[in-house]
């Protein structure tokens, strides 16, 4: 069972395919194997990763509280590419792990290829109620245990659409989300969830990130959607996609529709275009003085060859 150390943590992780790295990150209801549908699509063309957070065996599940924060989250998703030996990568996370792949987006951009941030922002519109309701689940993981917590937070508001659209998804989720550590879900939900900070405050650092970000989410998954408009707004270098009918696992309810839009994504930006073009492979940077859309890497193309050669897929902000 491959395990990659950072500091005194191991983490366990699983890989799948050759080419370039892509990495994912589990939300906190989760584990590696909630990407599973990710992994055995997208290993065809790019090496998968993806691993457990500290806290989620068979990784360590360390007994510090002060060893779990959202900044350590982010570390740990660098350190994973450390320990692999990976330079550079695609890093895609849904919740918990969405808000970790920003983080890391903002605290180490040249070490990401791109971002996919998905379902992520929970909390930020009531950080107060987030942080009460962090701690009630955090006691309930500690005194009901994991079977009973488990169950019950498989029932949330915004989970039950993978009941009703895949039972039998659903219950694979369920069942092993009850399997892991009630001891590391209490200490991530006080160290990460409750501590984190809200998408809000992060405004000034967010207009400062160049990385390719794409935004994901559900148009039911009421908690996400504002932060998810928030931050499409103040990315320069985002897309936003909001799947109907969805919830928050988005990745398991909609396999194939968030398949497609991260493979759009990785292979060109917002727009798709000839393989053989001048932009191939650039990501589109809103400027908010004139409107223009202009490449990453420091070409600035007419609104005429964009018109001309790519198809736009994803809708942008003014």
């Amino acid at each position: 069972m491959p395990k990659v150390a950072i500091g005194s943590v191991k983490l366990h992780y699983e890989e799948a395919g050759r080419g370039t790295p892509l990495v994912f990150v589990h939300e906190f209801a989760g584990d590696a194997q909630s990407w599973r549908l990710q992994t055995a699509f997208f290993a065809r063309r790019y090496r998968t990763i993806a691993f457990n957070a500290r806290g989620y065996p068979p990784s360590d599940v360390p007994d510090d509280p002060e060893a779990y924060s959202q900044q350590q989250a982010a570390d740990d998703i660098k350190g994973v590419l450390d320990g692999l030996g990976i330079a550079r990568a695609h890093v895609c996370g849904l919740s918990m792990g969405g808000l970790s792949t920003l983080h890391f987006g903002l605290s180490y951009p040249d070490r990401a290829l791109s971002l996919v941030v998905a379902g992520a922002g929970y909390g930020s519109d009531d950080p107060d109620g987030n942080r009460k309701d962090c701690e009630q689940v955090a006691r309930r993981f500690e005194t009901d245990g994991m079977e009973k917590t488990g169950d019950f937070y498989a029932h949330g508001p915004s989970r039950v659409q993978l009941l009703e659209k895949d039972p039998v998804g659903w219950q694979e989720f369920r069942d092993r989300l009850c399997a892991g550590s009630a001891r590391g879900h209490a200490l991530t939900m006080r160290g990460v969830q409750m501590r984190r900070p809200t998408v809000y405050s992060l405004e000034a650092r967010l207009t400062k990130l160049e990385v390719p970000t794409l935004i994901v989410t559900g148009d039911e998954d009421e908690p996400c959607l504002e932060p998810a408009l928030f931050m499409k707004r103040k990315i320069p270098t985002s897309a936003l996609v909001v799947m109907p009918n969805a919830g928050h696992l988005i990745n398991l309810e909609e396999p194939d529709a968030f398949n497609r839009h991260l493979a759009d994504s990785f292979q060109s930006g917002r727009g798709r275009h000839l393989a053989k073009s001048a932009i191939c492979g650039r990501w589109w940077r809103r400027s908010s003085a004139d409107g223009e859309r202009t490449a990453t890497a420091g070409c600035r193309l007419s609104a005429f060859y964009v018109l001309r050669h790519c198809r736009v897929v994803y809708g942008c902000g003014p």
